[in-house]
């Protein structure tokens, strides 16, 4: 009985693999649908997979992740020098100093550095006990006769750059910073140093004009004998010069960073989502193209059993197949978004991102997860073929009831999920949770539209003319069941692409507002502190700044959590900060040290409300009861939480008296202020910041944020493109018999082709008018919940119909042309091998 079971099967593959032969097009309909779900899965895996491994393996350039991190005290920016000397004659070779800032070349741009000791980083990499390959890399190539090392460490302008970014950045090997001509020595890209610029600390000193000064000092090693040991060597010390902080194994880098990689999660999920659609469709027509076949080898003597079991091996063979395709393109695809997202990283986060890897198990999961998908979706459709009456195969009529039923069910099952998502949308608080139910409203949406478009349809039979063209519109009802699976592909790349539209633009003006508000000087100027005095009397003896601002600022701890409390004078505390939420009466309540007020982004992440106090490291060393919050301000600029007092707490903490920032107003042409700082102070260019050029760097940055998800968003429009390409193929191929008995009554091929087009864009744009509502819908919630509870921010919705035509304009030539090309094809073919087609 086996082994008839299993000769059964064997036929039946064959049979399988030489309809295939004859009919290609069927099985590269299903395969472009699982290469492409594959594809966009893997590409976006491999990326998120990569900056995680990123985040807990790569702190200092160059070298390891350091365990201990000797920062500067409160109150102070810099490391004395003299902390690392002592470290080194005591014995801690296992240490790093490590130097940053800003810089600006000869046109103004502002470009970070690091300066690194190259000699303890080298040390580190050699007593590293398990070093990784990216860590052995970098130290062949920095022992290479190609780079001077002595010239290096000598303090000579050599820097050290990764190939790809000198490539883009520099034209002759030299760049020009504060005013020194650098020599650049390009390093492979896997050495992972991104879009950094390292040089020795010595070089690093001189361009930043901070000798004896440390951003702060990395330790490697054993967490508990490096606190004990670094005690003890400062122990006799009466001031204290740093404090110690123990790394997270970059656990905080992915806390901070997890919104953005569930965003793109969440895109390559729906359009893994949209490609098994793809894949479903070509399964489906094929299996109706076989339907004949099927009922002859049951004739024939198969079981219905190894029939079944053959179609389960044919899909698993082309999942397999799909999947390695996918898989290798997928790499690819993570390969070219790997520097847009790593420069998204770098400048929101600070994250630098290791060279991609991948690993085997991806492609496994991947055709695990592509075959239980394809067959959850598939089987009813097996089964049902393959337990059809052997007399006959089901006729046209039955076919139509039962997709009019299985219509009806979705459309049942897509309200009910909908009422689900609303239902539990006001209850959830995190927005991990939020994101399922913007899932299950995803989902939702396109089990709405058969039903929605036979009712669209029925509608614009009323008000068509009799004759041909109220035909074409009737028949096009009969076109929704074949068609669907694309439609609702194509509904859910529309849907998607308005929705993350709809976020950018609104995103873009709220945060333009924000900025309006918030910037009201002409310049900002981050002096160093030595030169703060000197800076503002300079601006106060200048005849046209007729104004002087200050902010003060401070680092601090709410429930262990890094916050930043600040201070400004009484002018930009009461026009820079627009709030959200605040008491009555509440600026002098504030003013008189009674009140103070916190971001929006501090709020939603703590639950805090106005009226609820708040309590500070700084208010228990000055005994200041905690203080109740009088108003909740928006801010979309800073990833940690924000407390601003007034200046009358400030000097009650016993905080810093000289600010930290200052601000002026110009009557003039502002260049004209810049350049008498620059040579009185002297200050650099990159310590005075343009009211312009903020805005314009701000918006670069807070654009980037959502320019990878747009870049995915258009992939997934292109993957429904190609999949209703597919499906207009496959049933332009099958609807030759009927379109030759129209050409027999007397139709012409140019009327042909106008009825059939016509009956494809009507019902593409009835999908397009549905995904304008399901659009807004999608992005209302990602703004008002996903948004919010991601990143604490509040964004006003705007309606960009322009936009949104646009979308559907593209949505429309795409469609159009995926629907002309196959029309143009089949119909150039003569009328007899037409009408044959009937007969088979």
């Amino acid at each position: 009985m086996n082994r008839q079971f299993r000769l059964s099967v064997r036929l039946s593959l064959q049979v399988f693999a030489r309809h295939y032969l004859k009919a290609p097009l069927q099985a590269g309909a299903i395969l472009l649908g699982f290469i492409l779900a594959v594809m966009l899965l893997i590409g976006v895996r491999a990326t998120n997979d990569n900056a995680v491994r990123s985040y807990s393996q790569a702190t200092e350039l160059l070298s390891q992740r350091a365990q201990l991190i000797l920062a500067p005290i409160a109150g102070q920016k810099m490391v004395p020098e003299s902390v690392y000397i002592h470290l080194r004659q005591a014995g801690v070779s296992q240490s790093l100093a490590v130097l940053t800032g800003t810089v600006t070349d000869d046109r103004g741009q502002r470009w970070d550095i690091q300066a690194s000791d190259l000699i303890a980083a080298l040390s580190v990499q050699q007593f590293k006990q398990h070093a990784d390959k990216s860590a052995q890399s970098a130290q062949i190539s920095l022992l290479s006769s190609q780079i001077p090392l002595a010239k290096l460490l000598s303090g000579q302008p050599y820097i050290l750059m990764s190939e790809s970014f000198a490539e883009r950045v520099t034209t002759d090997g030299q760049l020009k910073l504060e005013g020194e001509s650098l020599n650049v020595i390009s390093l492979d890209d896997k050495l992972g140093l991104g879009n950094a610029i390292l040089m020795d600390i010595s070089l690093g000193q001189k361009l930043l004009n901070k000798y004896g000064k440390l951003s702060y000092i990395a330790l490697f090693g054993d967490t508990n004998k490096l606190s004990t040991q670094v005690t003890q060597i400062f122990s006799g010390q009466s001031a204290k010069q740093f404090e110690i902080a123990e790394q997270d194994e970059g656990e905080g880098l992915t806390s901070l960073t997890r919104s953005f990689h569930l965003n793109l999660t969440a895109m390559s999920l729906l359009a893994f989502v949209v490609g098994l659609f793809i894949a479903y469709n070509g399964v489906r027509y094929s299996l109706l193209k076989r339907q004949k076949l099927l009922v002859q080898l049951q004739q024939q003597g198969i079981p219905q059993r190894a029939l079944l079991t053959a179609l389960m091996l044919e899909l698993l063979a082309l999942v397999v197949i799909g999947s390695i395709l996918g898989f290798i393109l997928g790499l690819q695809l993570s390969h070219w978004l790997q520097p847009m997202i790593a420069l998204t990283l770098e400048q929101l986060y600070g994250a630098r991102l290791l060279p991609g890897v991948w690993q085997w198990s991806w492609l496994y999961q991947a055709i695990g997860l592509t075959f239980v998908a394809a067959i959850c979706a598939c089987f009813p459709l097996f089964n049902a073929l393959a337990k059809q009456p052997l007399a006959r195969s089901a006729s046209r009529f039955e076919q139509q009831r039962h997709a009019a039923n299985y219509q009806r069910v979705m459309f049942m099952a897509a309200i009910a999920l909908l009422i689900l998502a609303a239902t539990l949308f006001p209850l959830t608080q995190e927005y991990q949770h939020s994101l399922v139910l913007l899932g299950v409203v995803t989902v939702a949406i396109p089990l709405l539209l058969p039903l929605s478009l036979q009712f669209c349809l029925s509608l614009s039979t009323r008000v068509t003319s009799n004759g041909l063209w109220q035909y074409a519109v009737a028949e096009s009802k009969e076109l929704i069941a074949p068609l669907s699976l694309a439609m609702m592909a194509m509904l859910l790349a529309l849907t998607a692409n308005i929705s993350m539209n709809t976020l950018v633009g609104s995103f873009e003006i709220t945060l333009k507002n924000w900025l309006d508000a918030r910037l009201y000087a002409d310049i900002y100027i981050r002096p160093p502190n030595d030169k703060i005095v000197a800076t503002e009397t300079l601006l106060a003896q200048q005849p046209k700044v007729t104004e002087i601002y200050g902010q003060w600022g401070h680092s601090s701890q709410y429930q262990h959590t890094p916050v930043s409390l600040m201070t400004r004078d009484e002018h930009s505390l009461r026009n820079s900060n627009q709030m959200k939420a605040q008491i009555d009466n509440f600026w002098p309540q504030f003013f008189q040290g009674k009140a103070l007020m916190i971001s929006e982004p501090m709020a939603i992440k703590y639950q805090l409300h106005v009226g609820n106090t708040v309590s500070l490291p700084e208010f228990e060393s000055a005994k200041q009861p905690p203080l109740p919050i009088g108003a909740i301000f928006y801010d979309y600029g800073n990833p940690l939480g924000q407390v601003i007092v007034s200046q009358h707490t400030w000097h009650r903490l016993n905080l810093p008296s000289n600010p930290s920032s200052i601000a002026a107003s110009y009557d003039g042409d502002i260049a004209e202020l810049e350049q008498v700082l620059q040579q009185q102070v002297p200050l650099s260019a990159a310590q005075m910041y343009n009211q312009a050029k903020i805005k314009q760097r701000a918006l670069e940055i807070f654009k980037r944020t959502f320019s990878i998800t747009l870049v995915l968003n258009s992939l997934t429009l292109m993957v429904a493109a190609i999949g209703l390409f597919s499906a207009c193929l496959m049933l332009t191929k099958a609807r030759q018999a009927p379109l030759a008995r129209l050409y027999a009554l007397g139709v012409s091929r140019t009327q042909l082709r106008s009825l059939v087009s016509l009956q494809m864009l009507l019902i593409v744009l009835f999908t397009c008018l549905l995904a304008l509502p399901s659009g807004a819908l999608l992005g209302y919630l990602l703004i008002n919940k996903v948004t919010l509870q991601a990143f604490g921010w509040s964004i006003a919705m705007v309606w960009d119909w322009q936009a949104y035509f646009r979308v559907v304009a593209i949505a429309l030539a795409a469609s159009a042309l995926a629907i002309l090309l196959p029309l143009y094809w089949q119909t150039r073919k003569p009328l007899i091998s037409s009408l044959q087609q009937e007969a088979l």
